[in-house]
Formats: C-alpha cells, structure tokens, sequence
C-alpha cells in the first residue's frame, strides 16, 4: 500500500478557489480534485486512484487535504488557482504498531439506515443522519472498526454538505434533470491507542463512512505528540 497526502493551498486572490473551497462548491471541488488525476480512466476515477479529501479550517483559511495513491499533477491546477505539497504516508505507516497512542481526526457523514419496519412505523428517511451521543457511538464503532481504542473523543457538528448535481443523458450530455446531494457531517478528533495497525492500515486507505466524493470519510492520524 502506497498513500499520498496533499496539501491544497487555494490563492487568495483566485476567485474560483475560494469559491470551490467555500459552502456550496461541493460538485465543482470534487471535479476539482478528480481533474488532477490522468484522463482516460474507465473505472470511477475516485476510487481508482484512492482519493479522499476534506476541507480544513484554519485561522489563516481554507485549504484542502488530499489522500491517494499516486501524487496529484500540480500541472493541472488552473493557473494562480493555489499550491500543491505532497509528502508519501508511506514511512509513518510502517511504524505502526499495537500500543501506539495516535491523534485522530475524521470528518464524516454518521449516519443509521432503520428497517422497513422501523421507517413505516415512524415515518422516516431511507438515511438518518445522527448528531450529538448518538453520532458519538457511531464513531466509536467505526473506531474500533478501523483498529484504534478511543482514549478521548472530541466532536462537533459542521455545515452539511449540499449541491446539486445535474444527471447525465444517455449520451453523456448534460441533462436539465438534477438531484439534491445533502451529507451531514461532524469533525471527531481524539487521541486512541493501536490495536490492529494492520486493519487501520485498511481502512485509512478505503475512509470511512458515506459521502467520500464529497469530502467526507478522510481519516488522518499522526503520532501524539504531533496534530493529526
């Protein structure tokens, strides 16, 4: 397994950038990050390639965090659009080992998808998106999942993810046909301790949870002296 992680920095004075990283770029960034890959992928191009981002929030703005398996082409950004640092992930995931405490961060998409049963009964949505304690034990369970024992867990509610996203005629053209693309999202950070580097190494590759082509799902860790 080789992964890539790629520090985005949007110029400030492109227009599109921060228009693309702002609310409401959610199909225009993910044609974004999906152009900076070769054309002339059959397959779907995001997993082809191992791609998963977010958007980080910081004092000086928003950048995007990008992680494949094989390193972004700077060249494909559109002039002044911003800068691309890639570094592989290759030579911290080889120290990966039971016992080793790590910070964590995952924005993602909690969500439960109740029965037939339960959804006639109360009237609910195919997909129930979770917030609060419940979206916390979800966590949990996609911790213990991928590997890692939480030693402390810090959560907070995000905007949700919303667009809309035009489908495609038979023929590939544009069609005036659209559909709401809706993710609810929550940012948990922590610190866990290892227990099975080997099924963490598995699902840092594949992320977690829904909405990936939206920036969702990107777990990032580094060791605990250091920030995920």
């Amino acid at each position: 397994m080789t992964l890539w992680l790629t520090r985005l920095t949007p110029s400030p004075t492109s227009r599109l950038a921060q228009r693309e990283l702002g609310a409401g770029g959610a199909t225009s960034l993910h044609r974004r990050v999906m152009s900076l890959f070769p054309d002339g992928i059959e397959d779907q191009v995001r997993v082809h390639f191992g791609i998963l981002f977010r958007i980080e929030d910081t004092p000086r703005g928003s950048h995007l965090l990008l992680q494949s398996n094989q390193p972004p082409e700077p060249g494909r950004l559109p002039d002044g659009y911003g800068t691309l640092t890639t570094r592989s992930l290759d030579p911290f995931l080889n120290t990966l080992r039971p016992g080793l405490t790590l910070h964590y961060r995952c924005t993602a998409s909690p969500v439960r998808k109740p029965g037939a049963t339960t959804r006639a009964l109360y009237d609910l949505p195919p997909v129930v998106a979770l917030k609060g304690a419940a979206a916390d034990e979800w966590w949990q369970r996609q911790a213990d999942a991928a590997g890692l024992k939480p030693l402390t867990l810090y959560s907070q509610p995000l905007d949700a993810v919303q667009d809309r996203q035009h489908r495609s005629s038979p023929n590939d053209k544009p069609s005036s046909k659209s559909h709401r693309i809706r993710h609810s999202r929550t940012q948990f950070d922590g610190t866990a301790t290892v227990i099975d580097p080997d099924q963490l190494r598995t699902v840092l590759q594949s992320g977690i949870g829904r909405g990936k082509a939206y920036g969702c799902g990107l777990l990032t860790i580094a060791p605990a002296h250091h920030r995920a």
